[in-house]
């Protein structure tokens, strides 16, 4: 074990992040209103160019106009390689109230582009004098990205979240795929004759958590395209779940009680985690360093896995 402690991440609960886009302001009450944890405005991929400016000025509005409640508001802006970006960041600083919590910045290649946006942002807060320091979370949506993803998750201290994009993520690596994500028809492997369908996206995602881990960040699975199969989307999320992912987008609010589903510690779980902290406290009393715990071994490391399902829980229950 390195004798640098992992850091922990945000203390926040983040099981689900609900997109909408700028150009439909009718429907931001409604998201304000979803069980969403965060809720993420979209100037971006679901803004046309010719409704940019105005998406811009619906969201800034909408900042401070709706209660957003004790969700993380989030702003995606557009790309670095875009003439779009800067005038996200400047308007949103300059203009919206200090109810925005997060920039989201997508297709991030390296460490240098959340150096450039942070520049910019640094710039702005101080003079306008805003005194909440806007947070990040990027997005891992490139080869370039996957790459340089653990310099991408140390860049700045602003960066709470990071997620993939697997529809750019596939055209970037040139994957012979047209879906956003789950498992793929051509991607499976043949045993005695049967199929058994792998997940394309899993390497990628291990990367991005290990990154996220190692830095204090919290990684976030991102979006599945069809939103008419809830099996599919379900599991998925178990998959990312499992990996240690902490939660899933929804570009659908039907997806929204999907995602809280699945990480959201079931009682079972949390009641299963509390009752090894006891026999763990138990065995240390008697000097011991493990215990048995219904017919199986559990040790110091057992009391780290059952702390991360008691800590998830108390989290989403204080939300």
């Amino acid at each position: 074990m390195s004798f640098r402690i992992q850091p922990a991440p945000p203390a926040r609960p983040n099981r689900c992040q609900l997109f909408g886009p700028g150009s439909r302001p009718a429907i931001f009450e409604k998201m304000a209103g979803s069980a969403a944890d965060v809720i993420n405005l979209d100037l971006e991929d679901s803004v046309a160019p010719s409704d940019k400016d105005s998406a811009r000025a619906n969201i800034i509005q909408a900042i401070g106009d709706i209660d957003w409640g004790k969700k993380t508001l989030s702003v995606r802006i557009n790309g670095l390689d875009t003439p779009y970006w800067y005038r996200d960041v400047v308007d949103l600083l300059e203009q919206a109230s200090e109810r925005i919590d997060q920039i989201m910045i997508p297709k991030v290649g390296c460490a240098g582009d959340i150096y450039a946006v942070d520049a910019l942002v640094t710039a702005v807060e101080r003079a306008k004098g805003r005194s909440k320091p806007i947070k990040f979370e990027v997005i891992i949506e490139s080869a370039a990205g996957i790459a340089h993803v653990e310099e991408i998750a140390a860049a700045s201290p602003r960066l709470e979240a990071m997620s993939l994009g697997a529809a750019d993520f596939a055209a970037s690596m040139g994957m012979s795929t047209t879906g956003i994500g789950g498992t793929q028809e051509n991607y499976y492997m043949l045993h005695e004759g049967a199929k058994h369908w792998s997940d394309p996206w899993h390497w990628a995602q291990a990367a991005i958590v290990a990154a996220c881990r190692t830095h204090g960040v919290l990684p976030v699975d991102g979006p599945f395209g069809d939103f008419s199969d809830d099996e599919g989307f379900r599991a998925q999320a178990l998959r990312s779940a499992t990996l240690g992912m902490v939660g899933k987008w929804a570009i659908h609010p039907k997806q929204v009680t999907l995602a809280n589903e699945v990480f959201t510690p079931s009682d079972k779980a949390v009641s299963e985690a509390r009752e090894i902290l006891a026999a763990m406290d138990a065995a240390k009393a008697k000097g011991e360093g493990a215990t048995v715990y219904k017919g199986r071994l559990v040790d110091i490391a057992s009391i780290k896995q059952a702390e991360v399902i008691v800590k998830q829980a108390e989290l989403i229950a204080a939300g």
